[in-house]
């Protein structure tokens, strides 16, 4: 699918890949081979932002991904994010959608929301918001009435 369809369908907290449409290069070519891993890849939809509109410039709607963390003993030292405008030319598809009773913790960013964390349980959203401060982060729950509204109205992502 389309990126603008990630955009529009889509719910925060998704396990979404991408890729180019193009073979996986052998090992021994390592140049070619990190290429195609920075178009050819899976990531947890974690924001979704509005097209911007300043006197300078105008951006198309954008999401972004959260490829993974790097750090050791809890510590988290790298966190990489990539960001996709709806006008890419990569091919997107949901692979895991939020399941019910799993919670989100939010925090507004911008014009949007910003996925912080995904848990099992209102239960562990608690004690990871605790353990981890954030000004303003709420909690959010995935609901059935969130995964029908999507069946009903033909808006399933996955």
């Amino acid at each position: 699918m389309s990126a603008a369809l990630i955009f529009d369908i889509a719910p925060l907290g998704s396990l979404v890949a991408y890729s180019d449409g193009t073979p996986r290069p052998p090992a021994r070519f390592t140049r070619k081979l990190a290429a195609w891993e920075r178009r050819n890849g899976t990531g947890r939809l974690v924001r979704k932002e509005p097209a911007r509109e300043r006197p300078t410039y105008t951006s198309p709607p954008c999401f972004t991904l959260h490829e993974g963390s790097f750090g050791q003993n809890g510590i988290i030292l790298v966190s990489v994010m990539r960001n996709y405008g709806i006008d890419s030319d990569l091919k997107f598809r949901v692979i895991e959608r939020p399941r019910i009773g799993q919670v989100r913790v939010l925090q507004p960013v911008g014009d949007g929301v910003e996925l912080l964390h995904l848990a099992e349980s209102r239960v562990a959203a608690e004690l990871w918001l605790a353990r981890n401060r954030h000004h303003q982060a709420g909690i959010d729950e995935v609901t059935a009435d969130e995964i029908s509204a999507d069946a009903v109205e033909g808006r399933a992502a996955a």
